[in-house]
């Protein structure tokens, strides 16, 4: 064995004794309320195609008739020969659908936080994010290079004093606060209302990231801003299209001004293949779905299955915020051993472990479908009991 070879074996040995080692697990299914992993059907709360749209009939026919139309691949960027008519389409859907002037897709959502967040500030500005954003949105404000600073999670008094510093200590530049609406590991919301205040009192500009509120909130199914009413008082909006949108790719949306600056100076945009004409097909079509009658439908069994598992885990009180139900161990191994006994009975709830969450905050992430039924429910809920006798510290929020 090599030296390059024998010192990548002793990280990966580290990972493996510290309960933080990962591998891929071949699906040799689609995404569903149960997926096949090595031969066996188990039942699948680790997805976030929360509407269950990712294999619905009109997703897969939009994609194949932009797959027979199209290609299968986009030639090249955008801005040199690769900007097909399904992505403009899809950008003028997610245009009207959140209300705003205008769209701008990307390959991934981490390549629209990097592009966003890198294109807008500098050295002399000042990024502000919550602790808990996701590890796009931090990765984006390391390498833009702006003064970073964080506040401690939908803490506002907190936020507050680091606006205040950032009022005090900036000269040209800009500042910009950068929150989830929904939290992904924890499923919780942020305070937007507030967080819109407090922007606009010290005169700072707000991204907030809808991946997980999108298709959700709101009476039109757009999104916590729009539940909460201060859509038009958030500077960017970004999102996903491959969770409840059950497609692939990333957004962002805002003024013409924006879109039309990031298109000039993302380089995540810039200097990326364009994404294949299928998946911005397929957004499109689900855009549409979900505004509609069926849509509403989907929502409303999606939020009918999180009552009811909230409700069957003793915990009716709770704040029904999300379909994202962490189950928190702590440790980082049994985290691992309480997934693998899970699966073991059928049931595939993935163990989330640092660096995904603080040290010591390992947990089972369940995620709730519109696809799940209440026997579903059921049966998880029993699984939970029987793993909650041999784990004293399983604990839902």
């Amino acid at each position: 064995m090599n030296l390059f070879a024998a010192e990548i074996q002793h990280r990966l040995d580290a990972l493996r004794v510290a309960g933080l080692h990962r591998e891929l697990r071949r699906v040799a299914s689609p995404q569903g309320r149960q997926i096949e992993i090595a031969g066996r059907e188990l039942l699948n709360f680790s997805s976030n195609d929360y509407l269950a749209l990712a294999k619905h009939p009109a997703l897969v026919e939009a994609a194949a008739k932009a797959a027979r139309d199209f290609g299968a691949g986009a030639g090249a960027s955008r801005l040199i020969c690769g900007s097909l008519a399904p992505f403009h389409e899809l950008e003028e859907a997610i245009a009207a659908f959140k209300g705003t002037e205008a769209a701008l897709t990307f390959s991934t959502g981490y390549a629209a936080a990097l592009g966003t967040i890198t294109a807008l500030l500098g050295k002399d500005d000042i990024i502000i994010v919550d602790k808990l954003v996701h590890a796009c949105i931090v990765d984006a404000a390391k390498l833009g290079g702006a003064k970073l600073r964080v506040f401690a999670h939908n803490h506002l008094a907190d936020l507050e004093e680091k606006l205040r510093w950032a009022s005090e200590n900036k000269t040209a530049g800009q500042t910009l606060v950068v929150t989830e609406s929904i939290f992904s590991m924890d499923g919780d919301a942020a305070p937007l209302r507030e967080i819109v205040a407090l922007k606009e009192k010290y005169g700072a500009w707000l991204m907030v990231d809808e991946a997980h509120a999108t298709g959700l909130y709101g009476p039109n199914r757009r999104g916590l801003a729009e539940a909460l009413g201060v859509s038009d008082r958030i500077e960017i909006q970004m999102g996903t299209l491959g969770k409840a949108l059950g497609a692939s790719g990333g957004y962002v949306c805002g003024s013409r001004m924006l879109v039309d600056y990031l298109v000039n100076r993302a380089r995540s945009f810039i200097f990326s293949t364009a994404p294949v004409p299928a998946a911005a097909a397929a957004a499109t079509a689900a855009i549409k779905l979900v505004q509609s009658a069926e849509g509403k439908t989907l929502n409303e069994q999606l939020w009918q299955r999180a009552v009811e598992f909230k409700f069957a885990i003793r915990n009716p009180q709770s704040a029904i915020e999300s379909p994202i139900i962490p189950l928190i161990l702590g440790d980082e191994s049994a985290a691992v051993a309480a997934a693998t006994k899970l699966r073991e009975q059928g049931l595939f709830v993935p163990a989330i472990r640092y660096p995904t969450v603080a040290r010591g905050a390992a947990r089972l992430r369940v995620t709730l479908t519109a696809a799940h039924t209440s026997d579903d429910v059921a049966t998880l809920t029993r699984a939970l009991g029987d793993l909650k006798s041999g784990i004293s510290n399983l604990k839902a929020p």
